[in-house]
């Protein structure tokens, strides 16, 4: 369940009340999508399985949970047929509720998704030629106010809970076509906002439709470190050998510098760390990031040079939104420069072109300003790329997040639904 206890957390309003509690599902049963096996073992028992049944079911749930991606207990063709109802009225295998999928002229995927409860939020995944990478939300809403993130605009509503967060890297899984197929696949050819290979020859082995899901990025809406307990368990979830199995190495997880939790992430979680840093001087930062008025530039970076793990080959990444005449001056290049190096970060800068939304206060910088900056910060022998905007078209690109539901009207929304249910038959 959510954290419900106060947090003070830097914004317009210090500190602000974090969020409110998950509502319980209506029918009583309890979804183990984002449970660890211990826990799926704890619940079984107090069902009534004796302790032996209970870890050996549990094993079995998890195996076809988060390798096999099947969504009825009845395709768990390991377990007694007996046994399948009886587990279908005391649990339930969720996902998050796709509201709308959108597909950009880039190629870029966006989902609005709607918890179980009834709050949206949105994912986003991003194809490139050596990779896939699918961009997570940790909260519905965010707290953080960054003047330059459409995502700041909006209210925390509440935490994502790890199998909401589990959830989207399952969805993305699904639409990609990545579980196993073959027997004891019951997952239906064609879903709601979602493409399948309808191919079954190809059995045990991963199919996509062109892109694989590689890497996973802690990018999406929401400050993840002040989501903490439940993105650890989640993305343990994702990185279990047994479960999603995905590398720690392709897993980064972006924070706008919560300071007291980075040493936890590194140590708890472990996966790479990237930082939305997007200014050099307290007066700037302080404006457009404002937990910096808490956690200021020299204690954030320090944070960095202590983050377990950091090293050449393992560089923390550096985010840099590039806004008109705010930032992105040759002396806010030098000064990028000199932080860096003062500190002995092993770092990469991540240059990002400012994406426009309305009603923002920032104009993007130029593509000349944009790559001069870059030039400075290369030249001193720190890598410095300028990301290619992706997913503009759908409001998907870095900073362009806000629940798109708040965008459409309720007659749209009625009419996708009506769709939706149309495709489901």
């Amino acid at each position: 369940m959510a954290d419900t206890s106060l947090m003070s957390i830097p914004g317009h309003v210090d500190p602000v009340p974090v969020p409110r509690d998950v509502t319980p599902r209506a029918d009583g049963r309890v979804d183990l999508v984002g449970l660890p096996r211990g826990r799926i073992a704890e619940l079984f028992a107090a069902a009534g399985l004796d302790a032996k049944a209970a870890k050996l079911r549990a094993k079995q749930v998890f195996h076809w949970l988060y390798h096999r991606g099947v969504t009825e207990f009845e395709a768990m063709t390991d377990i007694a047929k007996t046994m399948r109802p009886w587990l279908a009225e005391r649990f339930v295998i969720g996902r998050p509720e796709i509201v709308l999928a959108q597909h950009s002229s880039d190629g870029t995927r966006k989902w609005l998704l709607r918890t179980a409860d009834g709050h949206e939020f949105e994912m986003v995944f991003i194809p490139d030629a050596d990779r896939g990478t699918l961009c997570v939300s940790s909260q519905v809403g965010c707290t953080l106010n960054c003047r330059f993130c459409h995502t700041g605009t909006m209210r925390l509503v509440r935490n994502l809970t790890p199998g909401e967060i589990v959830g989207q890297v399952m969805l993305a899984r699904d639409a990609l076509g990545e579980w196993p197929r073959g027997a004891g696949d019951s997952r239906p050819a064609t879903m709601a906002g979602l493409d399948f290979d309808e191919d079954e020859s190809d059995e045990g082995h991963y199919s996509a439709d062109g892109r694989l899901l590689t890497n996973i990025v802690m990018m999406g809406m929401g400050e993840p470190l002040y989501n903490f307990d439940n993105v650890r368990d989640a993305l343990k979830i994702v990185m279990d050998g047994d479960g999603l199995a995905l590398s720690k190495r392709r897993i980064t997880l972006s924070t706008s510098g919560v300071v007291p939790q980075m040493a936890r992430c590194g140590e708890e979680i472990g996966v790479n760390l990237a930082v939305s840093l997007h200014a050099v001087s307290k007066e700037v930062r302080d404006e457009i990031v404002p937990i910096n008025r808490k956690y200021g530039l020299d204690e954030l970076l320090q944070a960095c040079a202590d983050y377990p793990g950091a090293s050449n080959a393992r560089r923390i990444t550096f985010e840099y939104v590039m806004l008109k005449d705010k930032n992105d001056s040759d002396a806010d290049a030098r000064e990028l420069v000199r932080l860096l190096k003062h500190y002995k970060l092993p770092a990469k800068v991540n240059l990002i072109p400012f994406n426009p939304w309305p009603g923002a206060i920032y104009e993007c910088s130029t593509p000349e300003r944009i790559r001069r900056f870059s030039e400075i910060v290369f030249e001193a022998g720190i890598s410095a790329p300028v990301r290619t905007p992706r997913g503009r078209d759908i409001d998907a690109a870095c900073g362009q997040l806000k629940t798109a539901a708040q965008k459409l009207s309720r007659a749209e929304l009625d009419r996708l639904a009506d769709e939706k249910q149309a495709a489901l038959g």
